[in-house]
């Protein structure tokens, strides 16, 4: 696969969950649904082990490992090649041993997530990443702060792009500043085209995928764009984000952004702000997520291994937008295929 140029071309990668029984196992059966409902819906690669797979599992190593293996299993049986992105952890000695498993299990990318780090500055984060790369392709993360990331600067950025490794950047700060940080720093670098961006900014998918940032540098145009997303969000409604990447790729052909997309784009907000329940400062956005998922039965409940809980009221708004936005939550063909992905 040339990655690069896959990343490049536009990608949708949901952001995998963990299924887990009435007794909080893994509940390897929907595991192995969820990554089928993934492949059928056209998504063009899976992350998993990152937020939404609940950062909890890399506790456990060898558990990890089985969820990795199952989903890279099932999506060397599909048609077609599939980014396999996996969600690393840990200071340096942790986040190499994992990438150095991603590896072996057929993984072609990591995405270098803060989590379980000792000290989250970024000298250590350049480090970790560098000592990642030398596994295999990074893909840098910038994470919202109300899920444990922290503010990172430009010069973080420049650093971060100088790295070969590094293919791919996800930005997912939820502030428009932020991001602008990141797209407008690569926009200078001499890597700027080497290295894709993906959206990460739930919030704001749409605006992303279509908003191009332009620069001239030494006397030539440079644009750079979101060229798709590795999100939550797109863990339920794959098809439809799958179709929503094929309208906006048409859009930005065309030169022309319709006001249809622009309503989808405040519609699609709406559903996220009651899966990621934004009203209680994003408490419940993985069982969110997982109980969407639930109430369309490909999976038993919305735990998590961790503390993350639903919070009062999450589930009604969650089936108040499943009623209101069926389209866009994929509704019709998750009920016309459940059955045939739990088997």
């Amino acid at each position: 696969m040339d990655l690069d140029a896959k990343l490049r071309s536009g990608v949708v990668i949901p952001a995998h969950p963990l299924a887990l029984d009435a007794d909080g196992a893994v509940d390897l059966p929907a595991q192995r649904a969820l990554t089928r409902y993934y492949l059928a819906a056209g998504a063009d690669g899976i992350a998993v082990g990152v937020h939404t797979t609940q950062f909890e599992l890399h506790h456990d190593r060898g558990l990890l490992a089985e969820v990795w293996r199952l989903a890279a299993r099932e999506a060397a049986a599909a048609d077609g090649e599939r980014v396999l992105v996996a969600g690393v952890t840990g200071d340096i000695r942790e986040a190499v041993a994992e990438a150095e498993l991603a590896r072996d299990l057929g993984y072609h990318a990591v995405l270098l997530c803060p989590w379980g780090m000792a000290e989250v500055s970024e000298p250590a984060l350049l480090e970790r990443a560098r000592a990642v790369g030398d596994v295999l392709p990074t893909i840098g993360f910038y994470l919202q702060e109300s899920v444990g990331g922290r503010h990172l600067g430009r010069e973080y950025w420049r650093a971060l792009f100088d790295l070969p490794s590094v293919v791919a950047v996800k930005t997912a700060p939820f502030d428009r500043y932020r991001t602008g940080d990141v797209v407008q720093t690569l926009l200078e670098h001499d890597r700027w085209a080497d290295v894709a961006v993906v959206t990460g900014n739930d919030d704001a998918i749409v605006h992303d995928l279509l908003t191009p940032y332009r620069r001239e540098v030494g006397g030539r145009q440079r644009e750079v764009r979101a060229t798709g997303g590795l999100l939550g969000q797109w863990a339920v409604g794959t098809r439809a984000a799958v179709s929503l990447l094929a309208r906006v790729r048409e859009a930005a052909a065309m030169g022309v952004a319709s006001f249809d997309l622009l309503a989808e784009a405040s519609a699609l907000v709406e559903v996220n702000a009651a899966v990621f329940d934004v009203a209680n400062g994003f408490a419940g956005c993985v069982p969110g997520v997982n109980e969407v998922l639930r109430q369309q039965g490909l999976i038993a409940t919305a735990r998590c291994l961790g503390p993350d809980v639903l919070t009062p009221g999450q589930a009604g708004l969650i089936a108040l937008v499943r009623r209101r936005y069926p389209g866009l939550l994929d509704e019709e063909f998750v009920a016309a295929h459940a059955a045939q992905w739990l088997e």
